[in-house]
């Protein structure tokens, strides 16, 4: 090979180089695309279902307030009146007590200092029976005052709900794939993923009427209770492949 050949040669490497490097990066960009790219035929889908489901658990409130010229003495009492409350909601069956929220504040006059102490001492009522937990609030009103009453659905109650209306939703949702199926012109349809989400209404509180008692002995007639409905609601959500 002469001085000449070898030289048009290494010319014509040269240019061809930049064409290669410049197709290999595109090749292998496509290739990655191909890769990941959508199927064709996928049907992404919602489905829900709903209902109103009786509240079956109440929750009663009752406080008691006090102010003292020291906070030692006033905790004494705010505890004693607490513990009497608790140790008579332990005899009633059915109805579960506990401790609620307990606080303690100063209150300052026009010079800015302490004058006393002003605090406050929670016990709340728990039950499915409605008319035991209004009596023995009556029974409490010489040791505590009701503050409110709140309705709420027993966790028992909210998963038997979400079991029936899973079985709705899911339906629900295989009808709409179907459905949707046909339409576009496919026969059939396989599941890619699916998700089953739960969802209720938070417990509304009822805000009731307090009365001090006059005398240690004193009661208050229970009142008549009745709880609402919470909205319970199941999802479910996913894509399918047509085929």
């Amino acid at each position: 090979m002469n001085r000449k050949t070898a030289v048009t040669l290494a010319a014509a490497l040269a240019a061809a180089l930049p064409v290669a490097a410049t197709l290999a990066p595109r090749t292998a960009f496509a290739q990655s695309d191909a890769r990941f790219q959508q199927p064709s035929g996928v049907l992404s889908l919602s489905a829900q279902a709903s209902a109103e489901v009786p509240q079956d658990v109440v929750n009663i409130t009752l406080f008691y307030e006090q102010e003292a010229s020291d906070p030692a003495s006033l905790t004494a009492t705010l505890n004693q009146r607490a513990d009497a409350a608790l140790q008579r909601a332990r005899g009633v069956a059915g109805v579960s007590a506990h401790s609620g929220q307990f606080s303690i504040f100063p209150s300052t006059d026009r010079d800015g200092r302490i004058s006393a102490w002003r605090g406050r001492t929670e016990v709340v009522l728990e039950s499915h029976d409605f008319a035991a937990a209004s009596k023995l609030a009556g029974d409490l009103a010489s040791i505590m005052q009701v503050g409110n009453v709140q309705f709420s659905l027993s966790p028992e109650a909210q998963r038997a709900a979400e079991q029936k209306l899973s079985g709705q939703a899911i339906a629900s949702f295989r009808d709409q794939a179907l459905s949707a199926t046909r339409a576009f012109g496919y026969s059939s349809y396989t599941i890619r993923d699916v998700n089953v989400g739960h969802s209720g209404v938070m417990p509304r509180p009822m805000m009731m009427m307090s009365a001090r008692a006059a005398t240690a002995d004193a009661k208050l007639s229970p009142v008549p209770l009745e709880g609402g409905t919470s909205t319970v609601t199941v999802n479910v959500s996913g894509s399918v492949q047509m085929k």
